[in-house]
């Protein structure tokens, strides 16, 4: 392979879907740090188009899918393993987001992954933790987006607090600024309600407490531009920064007059309801100055993409401490995922299960299956489908966990292929072939480790699948058999033709 192959291979690329931007970064691994290669952003305020009732307007959706379809130009060809496109508080919110997603990914090319607001904290501080000094002491870290706001403590590369509060640019600009009208009072109001959300976090983060404050994203970024261009300040953001920035904006009368220098056009009409959530952040956690980093989610997502591949692996992590936390005998679990991986080798090719870690999603599933029975042994298989599902688990997307859900569902007793509809359409037939061979690994290890388990020879032809045992194991093992044969009415149901023999 040629240099310059090897270095296309390298490429990789973070898509933010934003409630007030889309933004594109692309870039590459370059001795310990990422090299960005290019950067694209356009203004789509998704959560603009959010009605009373949580619905996304087709006007909204036509802005992201024109976005898109232009930055689908510049992802052609991808390795969809080394391309993360994460979407945010709008989509969140968004009940009708799913018909969003379709479209969306018609338009991409690549699976949209939404994220919960603390899985957005954490790829924010590792974002902004990668553009600062690798220094000892706590920071704090605040992002302003355009539907939620993200507060994160941490050291070093290590998130220790991370918290999301349902209040942006956007929408603080929309709900206290109506008609577009400013106002002193209506200013007043949205500082205090951004002073009621931060009471949620307020006496927890300065018990933790910080050394310093580090913000990112736009809103702090046009702060900061906008002092620097009144000559104020060569950089940061102070009180006495703020105050003036409120004197400024007061003066005029609706957001459509704004216009300061330094401030983007497109970030002018939505500046006012984020410098609203600024000052109250900086009244209630009692901050003094904070610096602007260029560092945000997008930088996280591929550092995060760089780490799945390392020791920095936190969904790894996560596995293990749910595990630990929900006394899973992982003896057991040990051997359900050596069969199941096991298995695994065998259909890679047949199956289309090579790529995109499916032997890591199959050892979460194998290692997890058993999370149930801390709470009970009857239905123990939806109870810890319900854990994954409702649990914070930093590192997955809320489709991820979802289909990690969805495998430890489906582990045992009927197997409903219904259930997988709320995975993603690119990946929906994968998680089922999954599921099927964390099915089998189970069923084959029912002894918990009594007697030796064969790995039996597997082969599959889309829903036909064929398991081989050695000589007259079967006639030696009559409680395995009747389970297989069990497993092989419940595959039936769903669809597969199981054939035993040995």
């Amino acid at each position: 392979m040629s240099e310059q192959s090897a270095q296309h291979d390298q490429v990789m690329a973070a898509v933010d879907l934003g409630s007030n931007s889309f933004h594109l970064v692309i870039a590459q691994p370059f001795q310990g740090d990422i090299r960005t290669l290019e950067k694209r952003g356009q203004k789509v305020q998704l959560a603009a188009g959010l009605d009373a009732n949580g619905m996304l307007s087709e006007e909204a959706q036509q802005r992201g899918l024109l976005c898109l379809r232009e930055f689908a130009q510049r992802l052609q060809g991808m390795d969809p393993a080394r391309v993360s496109v994460l979407a945010t508080n709008a989509l969140r919110a968004a009940r009708n987001r799913q018909q969003f997603i379709d479209r969306a990914e018609q338009e991409l090319g690549y699976p949209i992954e939404v994220i919960s607001g603390r899985e957005e904290a954490r790829l924010i501080y590792l974002g902004v933790a990668h553009t600062l000094a690798d220094d000892r002491g706590q920071r704090l870290v605040v992002d302003i987006g355009g539907g939620s706001t993200e507060f994160i403590i941490g050291e070093r590369f290590e998130p220790l607090e991370l918290e999301s509060l349902h209040m942006g640019c956007v929408s603080f600009t929309q709900r206290y600024f109506v008609d577009g009208n400013i106002t002193e009072a209506s200013f007043d109001a949205a500082v205090a309600a951004a002073k009621q959300e931060l009471l949620n976090i307020e006496t927890n983060f300065k018990q933790r407490g910080w050394h310093n404050v580090v913000g990112s994203s736009g809103t702090i970024r046009a702060a900061e531009q906008a002092i620097i261009a009144q000559g104020w300040s060569s950089e940061g953001i102070s009180r006495a920064h703020l105050k003036k920035l409120r004197k400024l904006m007061l003066g005029f009368d609706t957001i459509h007059d704004v216009d300061l220098p330094g401030i983007k056009p497109e970030r002018r009409q939505v500046f006012i309801g984020g410098l609203a959530i600024l000052q109250a952040v900086f009244d209630t956690l009692g901050i003094e100055q904070i610096h602007y980093s260029d560092g945000a989610l997008r930088e996280g997502a591929l550092w995060d993409l760089i780490g799945r591949s390392s020791h920095e692996n936190v969904r790894e992590r996560v596995v293990s401490s749910m595990a630990e936390r929900f006394h899973v005998d992982m003896a057991q679990a040990q051997r359900v995922d050596a069969t199941a991986r096991a298995l695994l080798r065998q259909v890679q090719s047949s199956w289309g299960l090579q790529d995109h870690g499916w032997a890591a999603w199959l050892s979460w599933g194998a290692r997890l299956h058993e999370i149930g029975l801390s709470l009970t042994h009857s239905g123990f298989h939806k109870h810890g489908a319900y854990l994954l599902q409702h649990s914070d688990l930093l590192g997955f997307t809320r489709q991820g966990q979802t289909a990690l859900s969805m495998l430890v569902r489906s582990h045992r007793r009927k197997f409903r292929l219904a259930e997988f509809d709320a995975v993603s359409n690119q990946w929906r037939a994968h998680f089922i072939r999954l599921a099927v061979l964390l099915r089998l690994a189970v069923v084959l290890n029912h002894s918990r480790g009594a007697h030796e388990v064969p790995v039996p020879e597997l082969a599959v032809d889309d829903t036909r699948i064929e398991l081989s045992f050695p000589s007259a194991w079967l006639d030696d093992h009559p409680l395995t058999t009747q389970d297989l044969n069990m497993e092989r009415d419940y595959l039936a149901a769903a669809g597969f033709e199981l054939h035993i023999s040995g």
